[in-house]
């Protein structure tokens, strides 16, 4: 049987703190809701799309497990926009694996972007990056995820242990169906210090300083063994001035 190890949530309101301190909190929910502002049924009214998203053609490890969508944000102030579409890129100093090359995705459903709680979401969160680092505005990248096993496994961070290239990244829980593992992992960038435990609770969330620490999730499995799963996530990532490549 699996050890499980539940994540030290932040307390409300200190998430700011947390990140200055220690450079990750943890949020349950409801945390999430009272930092933001929003009520727990708008940001469980995000949870669309996630069953439509399609495979990832570049996994260079040859799997078949990823599917996803990406767009792209501008958050300045209290406002957010689209941007146009671009492809994804990283340089191979953040992710040996699938750095250095553009990924274009499809983007995230009109559905999901029109809801009111989203843009409300993506301007708290840049309310909090620059409470905790004086910078912006924000260029934010927002990606789908959906993880499966129907390799017999299936890998959240193909990459193992990094960091994205931005200033900080947000990683909410969406959903856990039918599966083990996907344990994150968040270490000091610059020490040993190191902290494990697994989100399982629809829309908590990691928030995570990328300029001070490493982060990976552990591979899922089914738990039976014919049986399938998935793990639904999504990430925004948030670097001041450009998005990456840009500048």
């Amino acid at each position: 049987m699996a050890i499980v190890f539940p994540p030290p949530y932040t307390p409300e309101g200190a998430e700011r703190t947390a990140l200055r301190d220690e450079g990750y909190a943890a949020l349950s929910p409801a945390a999430v809701a009272a930092a933001t502002g929003l009520a727990p049924a708008d940001i469980v009214g995000l949870g669309i799309g996630w069953d439509d998203l399609p495979p990832d053609e570049y996994l260079r490890d040859g799997g078949r497990y990823r599917h996803r969508r990406h767009s792209c944000f501008v958050v300045d102030g209290a406002q957010s926009r689209l941007a146009p579409h671009r492809a994804h890129w990283q340089s191979q100093d953040y992710n040996a694996l699938h750095g250095g090359m553009e990924r274009m995705y499809q983007p995230l459903s009109q559905a999901l972007t029109s809801q009111p709680a989203w843009s409300r979401l993506l301007a708290a969160l840049g309310a909090l990056c620059s409470d905790v680092r004086d910078a912006g505005p924000w260029h934010v990248e927002a990606h789908q995820f959906r993880i499966d096993t129907s390799d017999g496994i299936g890998r959240p961070t193909p990459e193992g242990a990094h960091r994205d290239g931005v200033d900080f990244v947000a990683v909410f829980l969406v959903a856990r169906e039918g599966i083990k593992g996907g344990e994150t992992r968040v270490f000091d960038a610059a020490g040993p210090d190191g902290h494990r435990f697994t989100l399982e609770d629809p829309w908590s969330v990691l928030l995570l300083d990328d300029t001070r620490v490493i982060h990976e999730s552990t591979p899922i499995q089914p738990l039976e063994p014919d049986g399938h799963g998935h793990r639904d996530t999504l990430v925004l990532t948030y670097r001041s001035g450009a998005f990456q490549g840009e500048g």
